[in-house]
Formats: C-alpha cells, sequence, structure tokens
C-alpha cells in the first residue's frame, strides 16, 4: 500500500507540474508571441496551435492531474499529507472548471470561424475572441496550477518525513 500511496502523490505532482508549465508558457510566450502578430496569422496560429494540443500526452497531464491527485486523496488520509493533497485538489478542480468554461469554448469559438484566409474580417473575429479576457482567465489558471504543484510538492516533503 505504502507504494501506491506515494506513487499516486507522485503522479498528482509530475502531471499538476506539467499542467502548470504548459499554462504558463502560455501566458508569458504563447500568447505574447501571437499577441504580437495580424489577425489572420493570431488566428492561424491560434487554431493550428489548438488542434496540436490536443493529443495524448496533453490529455493524459490535464486529466491524470486530476485523477492522480483525487487517488492521491483517497489513498493518504493522514494530517500530514492530507490537507496539502486536499488544497492541490481543490486549486486544480478550479483549473479544470475554467478550462471547461471558459478557455475551450473560446478556443472552441475561434476554430469555428473557420480558415483564416477565407474570413473576410479577421480583425472582427480576433476581437470576437477577446484575448485579454482569455489570458486573464489562464493566468487564473497559471497561478493555480503553480500553487496546486507546490501543494503537492509539501506533500511530498511531509510523505518523505514519514519514512
Amino acid at each position: 500500500m505504502f507504494a501506491l500511496r506515494v506513487t499516486a502523490l507522485i503522479a498528482a505532482t509530475m502531471t499538476t507540474g506539467l499542467m502548470a508549465g504548459v499554462f504558463g508558457l502560455y501566458q508569458h510566450t504563447v500568447m505574447t508571441g501571437l499577441g504580437r502578430t495580424g489577425d489572420r496569422t493570431f488566428i492561424g496560429a491560434f487554431q493550428a496551435i489548438d488542434r496540436a494540443i490536443i493529443n495524448p500526452w496533453f490529455l493524459l497531464s490535464f486529466v491524470g492531474a486530476l485523477l492522480f491527485t483525487a487517488v492521491s486523496a483517497f489513498l493518504n488520509p493522514g494530517r500530514q499529507i492530507l490537507p496539502w493533497v486536499l488544497a492541490a485538489l481543490v486549486l486544480y478542480i478550479v483549473v479544470f472548471a475554467i478550462t471547461v468554461a471558459v478557455n475551450v469554448p473560446m478556443n472552441d469559438a475561434l476554430k469555428a470561424a473557420g480558415d483564416p484566409d477565407r474570413i473576410p474580417d479577421p480583425a472582427a473575429v480576433r476581437a470576437a475572441f477577446d484575448e485579454a479576457r482569455w489570458v486573464a482567465w489562464n493566468l487564473v489558471r497559471t497561478l493555480a496550477t503553480t500553487a496546486a504543484f507546490g501543494c503537492l510538492c509539501w506533500a511530498l516533503v511531509a510523505r518523505g518525513k514519514l519514512g
């Protein structure tokens, strides 16, 4: 049982850390770079990135962070670890909800605009997308996921002290 507890906690920490990196890179690199492009380029590049990110590796981390953290909370009921794992779980549930309720619908709407070369008014499509809103919610995801990662790191430290 010890090995399963530790494995679940390590998996939760790793997948949550990967997601913190994904959201962080979008925040300070991807969206910053795309923000400096013209409307057609922005739409086309964002559509291509959004299509590419839906892959097994991303989904393993995105869904895995939630599942592994929940499993870890279930398997590690001790008061030294559980509060940190539960804090991480609550933070990541917030991230998951924001992603599903805000960012994914915005991404899908931009993809539904179609081929950027065939859009009559790409400036209107880009304005309707509302980059500032997307980036603001992504910042919340970045901060919450990073905090969840920190909580899980501390849970690992506490786990190590228990032996």
